[in-house]
């Protein structure tokens, strides 16, 4: 199991390196279009005519989106580096949590029942931490919340939101009952490891 954390570590580590040359390059690139795009590069130039050939056929779906939310096209390079950066943070956060989901598990398995008692308590205090995130992030595009890999959010979560729902009331259009919640986690977290695990 080492070995694993070790070749985890590696693939972590390579993935950063090649994601953070990545994004040079395509922040470089997303200029290049964006000038093209302004017309701040002669649209008979050279790099204009690669850049409508080979980069926005590859963009056009990041551009329907664009135009879908009234942007004005012109930005939809911004908007592909803004989408990279994105994935990319999600793509080493999920490998974070691997290698540490991983680690976890192996010091739970040296205390033997006890050990795996406090993994299980646990992990199913992040998965519903997870979930509220999940679920706080979907309600900010109304779309997104109707998605059935989205759902199993609403579904996980709703059970604790609810009640309180009924004794907090809402600040104007903000719902706060998801950072109640979330912070109420964390103490009956600590309670449950401090009662089991003395």
């Amino acid at each position: 199991m080492n070995e694993a954390l070790v070749a985890l570590a590696l693939v972590s580590s390579t993935l950063r390196t090649l994601l953070l040359a990545g994004g040079i390059v395509f922040a470089g690139v997303a200029g290049l279009d964006w000038a093209v795009r302004t017309r701040r590069i002669n649209p008979f130039n050279g790099i204009a005519r690669f850049m409508r050939t080979h980069v926005d056929p590859r963009l056009s779906g990041v551009e329907r989106q664009v135009s879908r939310v009234g942007s004005h096209p012109s930005s939809t390079p911004w908007w592909a580096l803004v989408v990279y950066i994105v994935l990319s943070a999600l793509l080493l956060a999920a490998i974070d949590m691997v290698t540490s989901l991983i680690g976890e598990a192996i010091a739970a398995s040296s205390l033997g029942g006890t050990g795996i008692l406090l993994l299980a308590v646990r992990w199913t205090f992040a998965f519903l931490r997870l979930a509220l995130l999940v679920r706080v992030i979907a309600s900010w595009f109304p779309s997104l919340a109707a998605r059935r890999w989205i759902a199993w959010s609403f579904g996980a979560t709703e059970w604790m939101l609810r009640p309180l729902r009924q004794v907090i009331p809402s600040l104007g259009v903000m719902d706060i009952t998801p950072i109640v919640a979330y912070f109420a986690l964390q103490i009956v977290q600590s309670l449950i490891e401090s009662i089991l695990f003395r």
